[in-house]
């Protein structure tokens, strides 16, 4: 069930961070944030001092005060902030000083341990932790990371290209180069490796968005934003894996054209299902990425879901819908 809300605001909206089903974040364009606390029957909308130049790409949400924006663009625009009186007043806490860095998605474990993924720089991929909610952001050394690929990095579409797991896990997708790749991690973002993804790249083209819904079950959407074709015709754009990334093998095809910019798994589903948003619409998966179903074709950019299975789509034009799966 899909049901619009009213946002406040008429700016791209890109993130979506639920710490439940009351408690949820989004972040998008013009320096903007917004939060709910009763499940987005009303939202509250507020711009960052001094940061109305900047595109909110993404947002992690700890808890109703405690939150991390992250602004996506080349050099100083990509810029890290947080908040820890629910958005009264924010400290910046990182700025971008290389000029040919791009930030894309930002996450974090609890509320100490984060990380923070970028393009690649100088072939090097730009990895940054933090071990202390972000007082200190510390770039990875090489050695620490793959090679990188010509071009390679991430689209900071949705929020969505680096995800945390149980145990110190987490996961990059990445786009824009030969490959499509995912990184991993099994120490709390210290060290890195790669794994090909059956997804086509090359420039503007590649992973965008990857969810795992436990330690072992994950899926990667992308696409080309050159492309929008149908989706008969249109290379595939899901892969699933079923041992923690190590593996990836195609899924289904969603029914809206073009790049996914975002998805994700629906908790406490029976079989899973999954939801996956476009510029182009929004489909749903009852089986695990097998097949795809229509869900709306208003445009969408972002989405996520609380732990206990409720979800909000974002978009152009302060655009929130709060979605909700019927359960046997």
């Amino acid at each position: 069930m899909l049901e619009a809300q009213s946002s406040g605001t008429t700016v791209l909206l890109q993130a979506v961070s639920a710490v439940n089903e009351n408690v949820v974040w989004v972040s998008g364009h013009r320096g903007t944030w917004a939060r709910t606390l009763d499940g987005g029957a009303t939202w509250e909308t507020g711009v960052v001092e001094g940061a109305d130049s900047l595109q909110f790409r993404d947002v992690h949400a700890h808890s109703a005060d405690l939150a991390w924006l992250l602004s996506a663009g080349p050099g100083e625009l990509s810029q890290i902030y947080r908040t820890d009186d629910g958005g009264d007043s924010w400290s910046r806490q990182w700025v971008n000083e290389e000029p040919e860095g791009f930030y894309d998605c930002l996450d974090f474990w609890d509320e100490e341990q984060g990380v923070v993924y970028g393009d690649a720089v100088n072939g090097e991929l730009r990895i940054l932790r933090t071990l202390d909610g972000g007082a200190r952001w510390a770039r990875l050394a090489g050695d620490a990371l793959p090679q990188a690929q010509p071009g390679e990095g991430g689209f900071a579409a949705s929020g969505t290209c680096l995800v945390t797991g149980s145990d110190g896990r987490a996961w990059v997708a990445t786009g824009n180069a030969a490959r499509s790749r995912v990184l991993r991690s099994d120490d709390w973002g210290a060290s890195w490796v790669a794994v090909d993804a059956p997804i086509p790249a090359g420039e503007g083209a590649g992973l965008f968005s990857i969810a795992f819904r436990d330690s072992l079950h994950g899926v990667v959407f992308g696409g080309d934003l050159g492309e929008a074709q149908d989706d008969l015709a249109t290379p595939a754009r899901v892969a699933v894996s079923g041992d923690g990334g190590a593996s990836w093998e195609t899924a289904g095809q969603p029914a809206m054209d073009g790049a996914i910019f975002g998805g994700t798994w629906v908790p406490r589903t029976e079989p899973a299902a999954m939801i996956a948003v476009a510029p182009t619409g929004a489909s749903y998966s009852v089986d695990g990425g097998a097949t795809w179903l229509a869900a709306d074709s208003a445009s969408y950019w972002g989405v996520g879901f609380a732990p206990g299975g409720v979800g909000w789509l974002v978009g152009p034009e302060g655009r929130i819908t709060k979605v909700t799966f019927a359960r046997p």
